[in-house]
């Protein structure tokens, strides 16, 4: 299905009580929100009620939202904060971000032998790979590479200062290099 801009969704929830916008709105960023939370909480119950949680406060305080910023990423970091406190609330986040220099990691050698595997098999080994970061990086991950967020809304999203999402996302790169380098190697060898 085809939406429309955020604007119009807004616009149509605030100056005309257009309840069918709101369910636009929703429609179009549910999943994302979902995927968000998952990531966070690593529990589909707990991130469907982030994901509500985030709609109903998105409901209360749409008023609110001045257009500085994307409505995305406006809205996103509802969804992480709501998804922190959960977690928060079960003691189950620790984490700490210390600010380094970034640079690229240009070794790929693990990542070409992806080639050699069917997009099943890739999904797979990605998922695996991304399963063994922390829950932070995982959802830097995957703001990032799946659903293509700039490292600027990153930060906003995350409250993290953009120099923290590149080390974090470097880092993570790094940890999934060596992960899939490691089990490619292993799962090449198995085959061959």
């Amino acid at each position: 299905m085809a939406y429309l801009e955020d604007s119009y969704y807004i616009d149509r929830v605030l100056n005309h009580a257009d309840s069918a916008a709101f369910a636009g709105l929703v429609n179009k960023h549910k999943t994302m929100a979902f995927n968000i939370a998952l990531r966070i909480t690593k529990s589909r119950e707990d991130a469907e009620e982030v994901a509500q949680d985030a709609f109903i406060k998105l409901y209360q305080a749409l008023a609110d939202f001045k257009g500085d910023s994307k409505f995305t990423t406006w809205f996103f970091r509802v969804v992480y904060n709501l998804a922190l406190t959960k977690i928060r609330k079960k003691s189950l986040f620790t984490g700490s971000v210390d600010d380094e220099g970034f640079t690229e990691y240009a070794d790929d050698s693990a990542f070409d032998g992806m080639a050699k595997f069917n997009d099943n098999e890739k999904k797979r080994y990605l998922g695996e790979a991304i399963s063994t970061l922390d829950e932070s990086d995982q959802l830097l991950i995957t703001l990032y590479y799946m659903n293509d967020q700039p490292v600027d809304d990153i930060a906003d999203i995350t409250g993290l200062s953009e120099s923290n999402v590149k080390v974090r996302l470097f880092r993570a790169r790094k940890k999934l290099h060596d992960h899939l380098k490691l089990n490619l190697k292993e799962e090449l060898h198995s085959i061959l």
